[in-house]
């Protein structure tokens, strides 16, 4: 039998990012670390146990204007940049092009040929290592 293909990151895409991480510190005991995205964007890393569990990402106006509070889920690619040009000739489209999360790898936001949208990572070895083991 085929096992899926492992989740390797869900982020939370908050307006209220200090809600969310009151909220998930007391309901299921995770500890943030504030990180900086290249563009400045407001970042923290979800740690359970020290592992990584996920992260919390700051919606900012306008380029997020209309976009409702929610959470995503980013699937595991070998090569960030080959997904992304492989998004955009097969009829899919990049909504957010692929940025560097320091500890967590590379993130990038597409739609497929059907507009669905997803996350797709290019995981950094050092998170590999301690979602695996």
């Amino acid at each position: 039998m085929t096992m899926p293909q492992r989740h390797w990151w869900h982020e939370l895409n908050t307006w209220e990012p200090e809600a969310a991480l009151a909220f998930y510190g007391r309901t299921l005991g995770w500890e943030f670390e504030p990180t900086s995205l290249p563009d400045g964007s407001g970042y923290w890393i979800a740690r359970k146990d020290g592992k990584p569990v996920g992260g919390v990402f700051e919606l900012t106006a306008p380029d997020y204007e209309g976009i409702p509070s929610h959470w995503m889920t980013y699937l595991s690619v070998e090569d960030i940049d080959a997904a992304e040009a492989a998004t955009s000739t097969s009829g899919g489209e990049v909504m957010r092009p692929p940025v560097a999360v320091p500890g967590v790898g590379k993130l990038a936001v597409v739609t497929d040929a059907t507009g669905a949208m997803i996350g797709l990572i290019e995981p950094d070895s050092a998170h590999v290592l301690s979602v695996v083991h």
